[in-house]
């Protein structure tokens, strides 16, 4: 078990942006500096809103970049929501100049991959948000925490599945990177017609997968990593209630020596192999 006092920041924060990015998604961005400067991709922050108790808890949102000044130090942090409930509804009335409390950074984030030379990044639904940071850092074009830029960029492709085409967001930052990005619309808007383990399965096979969406679209992920004979990590979307590992409301079954045991996926994860999730059979 890892220690729940490792340190993490806990601050209010100002707004500095808030957008629509695709339909009933947004992009926020607040000022961080020293978060900005510590967080990983794949690790994420607890957000709650400061005034009043409704909802009373915090929510967890994946880093989906670090924001850079003139100098190029980190300064804010972007991420990337769909308004599903109230918290969402009431972060999206937000406006430059509000304020939230937050804590993080949180989480194990991704594995390195340094030695990967093709990497495939899986996403279904919002679980692209963690994968602009990490798409970067492949591709050697920005360091994060204390990881130094890579000196070799991996060839890194996206497979990015919605349910329809108004719901895509962040496919231009992705094809920034260089990263070569593949859509699915499960109605057929946009891109592959299906879900996107199909589209997955049209391409050519990565050296080793990277999972973030609905749970089952990770079984289906984990299945076709197996299957295929690849390595293969998930960044579990486990609801989380302190994000620090105190309430146990975010545990996961992991295999273990004598069977299985739970895990809390806000400190044991969010990102975990596939093959030592006791779910993924």
């Amino acid at each position: 078990m890892k220690d729940m006092s490792a340190a993490f920041i806990q601050m209010r924060v100002p707004v500095e942006r808030n957008q629509p990015v695709a339909r009933n998604t947004y992009l926020l961005r607040f000022r961080a500096a020293d978060m900005a400067r510590s967080i990983k991709p794949g690790q994420f922050f607890m957000v709650r809103l400061p005034q009043g108790s409704d909802p009373l808890l915090g929510r967890p949102f994946a880093l989906y970049d670090t924001v850079l000044d003139e100098t190029g130090t980190p300064v804010g942090i972007d991420f990337v929501y769909l308004v599903v409930g109230k918290m969402t509804s009431r972060l999206s009335q937000l406006r430059p100049g509000d304020e939230l409390e937050v804590w993080g950074p949180l989480g194990n984030g991704f594995p390195d991959l340094a030695d990967v030379e093709h990497v495939g990044l899986v996403a279904g639904g919002i679980g692209q948000t963690p994968f602009l940071a990490y798409a970067r850092s492949l591709r050697g074009q920005r360091g994060y925490g204390d990881a130094a830029l890579r000196k070799q960029p991996a060839r890194v492709s996206i497979y990015y599945g919605v349910r329809s085409a108004d719901l895509l967001a962040g496919v231009a930052d992705f094809q920034a990177t260089g990263a070569a990005v593949h859509i699915a619309a499960e109605d057929g808007s946009a891109g592959f017609h299906g879900r996107v383990t199909g589209l997955l399965a049209d391409h050519e096979r990565p050296q080793h997968l990277v999972g973030c969406g609905p749970e089952p679209m990770l079984h289906a992920l984990a299945d076709l990593a197996r299957a295929w004979k690849v390595p293969c990590h998930l960044s579990l979307e486990t609801p989380m209630a302190c994000g620090v590992g105190i309430c146990f409301t975010c545990v996961t079954p992991v295999r273990t020596a004598d069977g299985w045991d739970y895990r809390r996926v806000c400190i044991d994860g969010p990102v975990f192999d596939a093959a030592c999730l006791a779910w993924t059979e």
